[in-house]
């Protein structure tokens, strides 16, 4: 490529990247793209090759196929839609996925993007029989019609067919990652026999499970599962550890070295697993400080749910982020500290009960009554580490509890009114994420005991909202100079869509002397 060229391509990766939507460019832009292998745009396209019938992510370590040879798509599902067949050696499976953020998207209305995405996320862990598409769209607040069109626009094909290919992209995952029988990777994907998976497997794939585990040297351990969980470098490992243990609620969650650890139960239709989980930096492929791929050790008996997992994990460790989207508008900020992600959380409801309980009060002291509630009113758990030996409570067993209990352990009636009502809200569906998430901001602050820190600060961690921006935390207004809160709320503007990036940004600068 010539001076001229390399400068014009530069200038329009530019300014894909401002848009932060491939749908608009034109396929010599995509092949560009894929020529160099540019990491910027991992999991934002797929390409599928004719000659093959294979299709890959852009950074693909293939020979480049020939342009005319080239086919581009916005999803797997749309390539296998054509009848392309997943890589195997950039498996799209693994490729990032996207941020709820509303960003521009054109051709989109404000939220349907976030819609869309949720949705995805949805269909990806959801369990046989669990109500389809139908039901994700009440859980966000919009028609299944709606939603269906959304989907389509934002995805290229049906919500019905983007569910199935999950479930088959998992089970591949499975396949090559794990030593897993194939009659729990078929119940771990979603499917309802191994026979129906098997099926699809020849149809798509042209080969059946056992064709293309031979070869594989994966296993399961004796207690656990490995799976890779990748993410767009850079990745500040270290700082979000850091915010983690900070708040570990001990027995629940610990933090040992670069390891995060915690107590996993979930429920579904099949009954309640008990288990835990293990993340840390894979080390194959990246470095404590800035790792490409975490690895995540799941036990044996979580294996039934390893869907919703992999997806609650994803949104502990925000993995989906993209770095250069969040620096090119946040500038000179993330220079301190590049790739800064947003924690977000593995239960909703135990981060939404710790912000509570930090509310006006030090992290430390947070901390100690977390502890005080799950050592009463969780359950024992077995782990094989000493660390990890109690779940946190349910909604349902907060509100079997009375107030003197609660009283006796630190909780004022003031908060406990508010993890009453917090739990009632849960139970009733509120802290599924929506697409209309300032209507679902302003429902929180609804509840008694619910500020604008308090909602805001659940938008940023446990609602897939990176415009969350909990302008009335004492560290964010200290280093914002304490300036009023609608002087801090318009120097904020220029940071959207990623205030909650800005905001940790802000409490990494100020040495997270704040709350929660």
């Amino acid at each position: 490529m010539s001076e001229n060229g390399e400068t014009c391509f530069v200038k329009r990766i530019i300014i894909a990247l401002m848009k932060n939507d491939t749908h608009v460019y034109d396929e010599d832009f995509l092949y560009e793209v894929l020529k160099n292998r540019d990491r910027r745009f991992d999991g934002r396209f797929f390409f599928g090759v004719t000659s093959t019938k294979i299709y890959c992510r852009p950074i693909c370590p293939s020979r480049r196929p020939k342009r005319e040879n080239c086919r581009f798509f916005d999803s797997a599902a749309a390539a296998e839609k054509e009848g392309f067949r997943p890589c195997l050696r950039c498996r799209p499976e693994l490729a990032p996925g996207e941020s709820t953020a509303f960003d521009g998207d054109e051709g989109m209305a404000l939220g349907e993007k976030r819609l869309a995405v949720l949705a995805a996320r949805a269909l990806q862990c959801e369990e046989p029989e669990a109500g389809g598409v139908g039901k994700i769209a009440a859980s966000l607040g919009v028609s299944d019609r709606h939603l269906r069109r959304v989907f389509a626009a934002h995805y290229g094909v049906s919500p019905l067919r983007y569910a199935q290919t999950c479930r088959l992209l998992f089970a591949r995952r499975l396949v090559l990652e794990t030593g897993l029988p194939f009659t729990q990777v078929a119940m771990s994907a979603g499917f309802g026999s191994v026979r129906r998976m098997n099926a699809l497997f020849r149809e798509r794939y042209r080969c059946n499970p056992t064709e293309l585990r031979r070869g594989s040297n994966a296993g399961p351990g004796a207690e656990s599962v490995s799976l890779r969980l990748p993410c767009r470098p850079p990745y500040a490992w270290r700082e979000l550890l850091d915010f983690l243990a900070r708040r570990a609620v001990a027995g629940v969650e610990e933090v040992e070295g670069s390891v995060y650890r915690r107590v996993v139960v979930l429920e579904s239709k099949g009954g309640v697993h008990k288990g835990w989980i293990a993340v840390s930096p894979d080390q194959r492929s990246s470095a404590f400080f800035a790792p490409s791929t975490l690895k995540a050790e799941v036990s044996l008996s979580l294996a039934p749910v390893l869907g919703r997992v992999t997806v609650r994990l994803k949104r502990l460790f925000d993995t989906d982020s993209r770095p250069e989207d969040v620096e090119k508008v946040l500038g000179d900020m993330t220079e301190a500290c590049p790739g800064l992600r947003v924690p977000g959380c593995f239960d909703a409801f135990e981060m939404g009960v710790r912000a509570i309980l930090g509310q006006q009060i030090t992290v430390k002291a947070a901390h100690t009554l977390a502890a005080r509630l799950a050592a009463a009113l969780g359950e024992k758990a077995e782990t094989p580490f000493p660390g990890l030996y109690r779940s946190f409570p349910t909604p349902r067993k907060l509100l079997e509890t009375d107030g003197d209990t609660l009283g006796r352990m630190g909780v004022v009636r003031s908060r406990q009114r508010a993890l009453y009502a917090f739990a009632e809200f849960t139970l009733s569906g509120g802290l599924e994420p929506r697409a209309d998430i300032e209507g679902q901001i302003r429902d929180l602050q609804k509840l008694p005991g619910i500020g604008e820190w308090t909602a805001q600060y659940v938008a940023m961690r446990a609602l897939d909202w990176p415009d969350a921006f909990p302008h009335t935390d004492y560290g964010v207004k200290t280093a914002m100079g304490n300036a009023p809160p609608g002087e801090i709320l318009k120097t904020a503007e220029r940071w959207r869509p990623w205030r909650a990036y800005a905001t940790m940004y802000l409490w990494l600068g100020h040495g997270e002397k704040r709350k929660a």
